[in-house]
């Protein structure tokens, strides 16, 4: 992958200033490059049989249209590629945006018009994610022990009533009438020796070694019945 530092310069007022530095990179990959041709920014076509056929669609900055008009141009074309103007902190350098493209199957160049430079921040080519079994475990694994669905989807500005918080609270209430053990718990939590030792919430204190009670902020913050 080419790499450049992109120098402080106004950003160009219109699509077009891609067009040169875009026609050259194309060429020098072979093809014959045409703008505006079927409602498509730049087509780019190299003799084969089949020929080989390449939009390119043009934006100033990585945009929502830009991905719909990809969708769009992924039946016509053998590769598309997106180019936007090239930029030191804008979505061009987004690790997330190449990676939607790779998903995509498309291609994203970013240009610097001031030295009529493009660099390759994904090609277009089929992509598939290596798995990440262990999050895909931690997701399948904390949806099964949620009692019931505690938490709104979309929720952002209250805490999430995670599976431990659910066990935590548990163990908390059965604690209401007194000290316990863990293993008096298991029924509520089948790790409240681990939920006791860590204290995440600050709700438990040891009385003595193996027994526990609530603390000052247990009492505060678990409900009541």
């Amino acid at each position: 992958m080419l790499k450049s530092a992109v120098p402080d310069s106004p950003a160009p007022a219109a699509e077009t200033a891609l067009y040169p530095a875009l026609k050259i990179f194309l060429e020098a990959r072979g093809f014959e490059v045409k703008g505006e041709i079927c409602g498509c920014d730049i087509v780019a076509v190299r003799e084969g049989e089949p020929p080989l056929l390449v939009v390119c669609e043009m934006k100033l900055s990585f945009t929502l249209e830009l991905v719909l008009q990809a969708v769009d141009r992924l039946h016509l074309a053998d590769e598309v590629w997106l180019a936007v103007v090239a930029t030191r902190k804008g979505r061009d350098r987004d690790r997330r945006v190449r990676k939607l493209c790779r998903f995509l199957g498309v291609g994203l160049l970013a240009v610097d018009v001031a030295r009529s430079f493009v660099e390759v921040l994904a090609e277009p080519s089929p992509y598939k994610p290596r798995a990440n079994v262990k999050q895909r475990q931690k997701i399948v694994r904390e949806h099964g022990r949620r009692r019931g669905d505690p938490a709104v989807g979309g929720s952002t500005k209250q805490p999430i009533m995670t599976a431990y918080r659910q066990r935590a609270l548990a163990c908390a209430a059965a604690m209401r009438d007194g000290p316990l053990r863990p293993r008096d718990l298991r029924p509520w939590a089948d790790d409240a020796g681990a939920i006791l030792l860590r204290n995440v919430y600050g709700w438990f204190e040891r009385v003595r070694p193996g027994v526990y009670r609530l603390s000052e902020v247990g009492v505060a913050q678990v409900p009541m019945a």
